[in-house]
């Protein structure tokens, strides 16, 4: 280890100190010094007795909200770099140029006869390509498919997050990420357990604010700080100091945040803003610190029950709003300001990914997003002309923009594997795909 400019591997660095071990239940960044000297990848190191950098990987995150969208308050009129921010999207004015809203996709799957009601249908088909069995999906989510080819370095293959935790309907209301035919993965909501995954916390003691994880790497960190340069030391006290804010957040959660929901449970009034930020803090130091390459995000369920006190709207639940006079002004109104809600916590993701400094660039710039409604108009459960955000510049993505195109969802997920993280698939590995949009990236 040596001094401020010298570049050292990240595996290097963990092997070479003595307090690797207390370090990784911190889930450390990369620094500075991890980077070569004009942070474009990985500093060197030696493989098969060459020296080789390693490229700056892509991560992947799969966002979901429950039900539809009010078309006239979220799809812009315009489209190519000078289209309007609608009221929905107007919490993504800061990240104009980061993120490239789609409009017109077609999930064609939903449409087909079979089981289940049109929640069903939609979400199997929107996550995975295939036909709602029954139970399930037909076969793997799309961010497993990705997790396939990407995860397999990491120490998470993939993450799993959710926020809101009404109990109702199936498992294809309640998840989004499959393994494979009726194989479902259960995304985490309770955020302390999330917190204990990533940091590998197994006592109750910092929940009880009679400890903290960083008790156990208070000494260790001072040792690496002495072998880092400046900027070095200032992010590590950064990282250390977010990790604890972490931890005062989640204790100071109601009892209720971190215990399961009992089935007969059909209120939902929880503080749902306050843990979906944890729960994106906590998703965002797993993708910093290369615990996981891949995450999928359920802000909402699929037919979603939430109530929003924060937003003032505790009368009805989410999928009734979406029933109960959607087109008069009040209710359009209602449904303009919940899918803002949804749009304000994704800018939250947009600006925790954007504030982490990584090489030469940003988190965000290594990062692939795709945000998604199971339907267009929520009232009418509209199947075709789907809205969605790509966000981030991970395989130069193409941004800034507002595009309407006559594709299907299987040919967005066929782009994507090609065009940003360069896997060798096909049409064929991809249900309803057929050809690539153009004009992604």
């Amino acid at each position: 280890m040596a001094a401020s400019k010298s570049r050292v591997s990240r595996r290097k660095f963990l092997k070479g100190m003595s307090v690797a071990g207390a370090l990784a239940r911190v889930a450390l960044p990369p620094l500075d010094a991890m980077f070569n000297s004009n942070g474009t990848a990985y500093a060197a190191e030696k493989a098969n007795g060459k020296v080789v950098e390693s490229p700056i990987e892509s991560r992947f995150v799969l966002w979901f909200n429950g039900n539809g969208i009010p078309e006239r308050y979220w799809i812009p009129g315009e489209t190519g770099p000078d289209y309007r921010l609608t009221p929905c999207l107007a919490p993504l004015h800061p990240f104009r140029n980061d993120i490239h809203v789609l409009t017109g996709i077609d999930n064609s799957v939903a449409r087909l006869p079979g089981p289940g009601n049109d929640h069903h249908r939609a979400m199997a088909g929107l996550v995975t390509g295939t036909s709602y069995t029954g139970r399930g999906a037909g076969g793997p989510s799309i961010d497993q498919v990705f997790a396939h080819k990407l995860g397999g370095d990491s120490r998470f293959r993939s993450l799993q997050v959710g926020v809101c935790r009404e109990c109702h309907g199936d498992s294809i209301n309640a998840y989004m990420s499959w393994a494979g035919y009726d194989r479902a993965l259960p995304p985490e909501t309770i955020p302390q357990n999330l917190f204990d995954r990533i940091f590998g916390a197994k006592d109750q003691g910092w929940l009880n604010r009679k400890r903290s994880i960083l008790d156990f790497v208070r000494e260790d960190a001072v040792e690496v700080k002495a072998v880092l340069g400046k900027s070095d030391q200032t992010r590590l006290d950064e990282h250390l100091s977010t990790i604890r804010d972490l931890e005062r957040a989640i204790a100071s959660l109601p009892p209720e945040s971190n215990r399961p929901k009992e089935p007969e449970d059909d209120g939902d009034v929880m503080d749902y803003p306050r843990i979906a930020k944890i729960q994106t803090d906590l998703m965002v130091h797993a993708l910093a610190a290369r615990q996981t390459r891949v995450a999928s995000y359920m802000l909402t369920k699929a037919q979603g029950l939430t109530r929003f006190p924060w937003l003032g709207y505790t009368a009805l639940r989410h999928h009734d709003y979406t029933h109960t006079n959607p087109y008069s002004p009040q209710g359009q109104r209602i449904l303009r300001d919940i899918c803002r809600w949804h749009i304000e916590e994704f800018a939250y993701l947009m600006a925790k990914l954007k504030s982490i400094r990584e090489g030469d660039g940003t988190l965000l710039d290594h990062c692939c997003l795709l945000y998604l409604h199971e339907h267009a108009e929520a009232n009418d459960h509209k199947n075709n002309g789907l809205a969605m955000i790509l966000a981030g510049h991970s395989g130069r993505l193409k941004t800034g923009m507002h595009t309407k195109v006559t594709q299907t969802i299987g040919d967005l997920y066929l782009t994507l594997a090609q065009d940003v993280f360069k896997m060798p698939f096909t049409a064929h590995d991809f249900p309803t795909a057929d050809r690539k949009i153009p004009g992604i990236v």
